[in-house]
C-alpha cells in the first residue's frame, strides 16, 4: 500500500514562517532580480517587522530560495529558480 503521505520534511518547513515569506515573496511578484523588494517593502506587504523579515530572510538565503542583491545602495531580495519550486510543490 502506497504512502500518501507528504514527507515530514516539507510538512515542518511549509508550516513555518520563512514558507509563509516565501509563498508571500512569490505571490507578489518578487520572483527575478528586476522585481526584487527591500526589506522596508517586504515588512510592509507583509506586515512583519524588519527585524523578523531579516532573520528569516537570511534563513531562506541559506536554503537556495531567495537571493539577495544590491540597488541603489540597498539590499533588495527576489525568489529563486528553486524557491519557486518549493512554493509551487505545495500545490502537488
Amino acid at each position: 500500500m502506497p504512502n500518501d503521505l507528504p514527507d515530514e520534511s516539507s510538512v515542518s518547513f511549509e508550516g513555518t514562517e520563512e514558507f509563509r515569506l516565501l509563498r508571500m515573496l512569490h505571490n507578489i511578484g518578487a520572483t527575478k532580480p528586476e522585481k526584487s523588494l527591500s526589506i522596508h517593502e517586504i515588512s510592509e506587504w507583509t506586515e512583519t517587522e524588519a527585524s523578523e523579515i531579516d532573520t528569516e530572510l537570511q534563513k531562506l538565503a541559506e536554503q537556495g530560495f531567495v537571493q539577495s542583491m544590491e540597488a541603489d545602495g540597498t539590499t533588495k531580495y527576489h525568489v529563486t529558480l528553486s524557491g519557486m519550486r518549493k512554493v509551487l510543490s505545495m500545490y502537488s
